[in-house]
């Protein structure tokens, strides 16, 4: 067992009330930050090795700009999220704009972004004058701006900065490389930023490591969750108040056994799994999806991250090419012959809440890619973004991809905000996270969970600290404690150690205001 240590001498009473989380994702390392903050003992179970080893991840999705097809409210939503959990996990972000194309063969219009992009500036400013430690994204006025193709033209005479300090010389690159004569003008620049996984994980791993009552399991695979204290079983309408966890870890010959006093699904696109052995009914889908490390060294110097819009699935999907340093960049392609899947979309049944995976992508998941497939699929990334960046036709694939499963709650597959579903009766929640921006409020409802059923007192200093994001780790462990961490992490899971690292973080003036001076 990994028993994470307390940096705080100060006595605690040890609690009696356990919770168990099962699953190590974005989800559930967040839901048990949340509670271990708040004095629960918190086990962690995790099948793979480290923490937050999971599907594609590159984007904060602030405001849900990618997203035409979903509602403004969600929008604000996405905003919303984002900004809160950036203060958790500050240093896991790359700060640089992303401009946004539409292609001339698209039927939208750059102008139908403009009032979304307004009520998000708005609503963007208000977070602001609610808490100034909101300001991450930059100044509310700076949220987005618009480039004429004359403006454009211009740019692409200037020569090439290379380390953008302004938002125009973040423009000379797009200027020099995007294909003008096929995407519609004005091109949107929103200060979204870069969310890097490997930095996700490294900081949920410092910040557990801060509390003697969080315990993490990771390469163990969880057997079986059966109901310990349980009134009525045969009906539906049962109680239980007492979960028992069956693991084992990777190097142990014999399973080991806790019980506790609330549980937590957390486990992403095997959420089904746990539904099944819990016996809860649920509609969901799963989708596989897949995204490409290629390495481009004619880029000049940095660049923002370009997103052409298309619609989603078909040949002309939308295009997205993520810089991270070292000239790698991440590429998405939504369509079935790079990012989607012919057969990677699939639902549950009236036999099992889990939706099931052609073998082959589990195999994906749980062994890796096979490289003929992945090289193909790698090439025709490269060949999709060089029909917007022609000289991009010079990147090379790296022989690696972030990839995975992603849950989906319903039948909806446009969703895109989701967090939890609570079942008060069997102390028991499924966290069911679309974006993982979600997270944070997924834990809150959590904790509201666990207040009503009388399991930890709302009140207290330690929860009005998450609201104020006086996170413990963040008062010892700064960006080149992460990039240490990051780094291993990212080599360990076979990418090139450049990609743990950022071009651009919050600067730590900023971050001086986010963390707290003691706690």
């Amino acid at each position: 067992m990994l028993s994470y240590g307390d940096h705080q001498n100060s006595p605690i009473k040890r609690p009696t009330k356990r919770v168990g989380i099962l699953g190590g994702g974005t989800a559930g390392s967040t839901i048990a930050i949340r509670l271990a903050a708040l004095g629960l003992e918190t086990y962690l179970f995790e099948k793979k090795k480290s923490l937050i080893d999971g599907p594609p991840m590159c984007h904060l999705h602030a405001g849900g700009n990618l997203y035409r097809e979903i509602p403004d409210e969600d929008c604000v939503a996405l905003l919303k999220q984002c900004i809160d959990i950036l203060r958790l996990y500050p240093y896991t972000i790359d700060v640089r704009p992303t401009v946004f194309a539409v292609p001339t063969r698209d039927e939208g219009l750059p102008e139908d972004l403009l009032p979304r992009l307004d009520i998000l500036t708005e609503a963007y400013q208000e977070l602001i004058e609610q808490d100034v430690n909101n300001k991450v994204l930059g100044e509310p006025e700076d949220y987005y701006q618009l480039y004429s193709h004359e403006q454009l033209l211009e740019l692409s005479e200037r020569e090439q900065v290379e380390v953008p300090s302004t938002v125009d010389e973040w423009m000379i690159p797009v200027a020099k490389y995007l294909d003008l004569n096929k995407v519609k003008f004005p091109l949107i620049v929103v200060q979204e930023y870069g969310w890097n996984i490997f930095r996700l994980a490294a900081s949920a791993q410092l910040a557990l490591e801060e509390y003697d009552h969080a315990h993490v399991f990771t390469d163990t695979t969880v057997q079986k969750v059966v109901p310990v204290d349980c009134e009525n079983c045969t009906n539906a309408d049962h109680h239980v108040t007492k979960w028992r966890i069956d693991y084992q870890q990777a190097n142990d010959s014999q399973a080991e056994s806790i019980e506790v006093d609330y549980l937590v699904n957390a486990c992403g696109f095997r959420t089904g799994v746990i539904d099944d052995m819990v016996g809860v009914e649920v509609t969901r889908m799963v989708e596989f999806k897949s995204s490409y490390v290629t390495h481009w060294g004619d880029a000049g110097g940095q660049i923002p991250e370009i997103i052409v819009y298309g619609q989603r699935g078909t040949p002309e999907g939308m295009a997205q090419l993520t810089p991270y340093p070292g000239g790698y960049f991440q590429i998405h392609g939504m369509s079935k012959a790079i990012t989607l899947f012919d057969d990677g979309l699939v639902a549950s049944s009236s036999d099992s809440a889990q939706p099931k995976l052609p073998q082959q992508y589990v195999h994906y998941i749980e062994d890796g890619w096979d490289k003929a497939p992945l090289q193909a699929r790698s090439q025709q990334a490269i060949e999709y973004v060089a029909e917007f960046v022609p000289t991009f036709n010079s990147a090379r694939t790296v022989g690696n991809a972030l990839y995975g499963g992603q849950q989906i709650p319903g039948e909806d597959d446009t969703l895109r905000v989701a967090d939890v579903s609570l079942y008060s009766n069997i102390r028991y929640a499924r966290a069911e996270n679309v974006k993982a921006s979600s997270t944070l409020i997924a834990s809150d409802q959590i904790v509201n969970e666990l207040t009503t059923l009388g399991l930890i007192q709302n009140d207290t200093p330690m929860n009005r600290s998450r609201y104020a994001h006086e996170w413990s780790y963040l008062t010892h462990n700064d960006g080149l404690a992460v990039d240490k961490v990051a780094r291993v992490l990212a080599e360990q899971r076979g990418f090139p150690i450049a990609m743990a690292d950022v071009n651009h973080s919050i600067r730590e003036a900023a971050l001086d205001d986010l963390s707290p001076a003691g706690v």
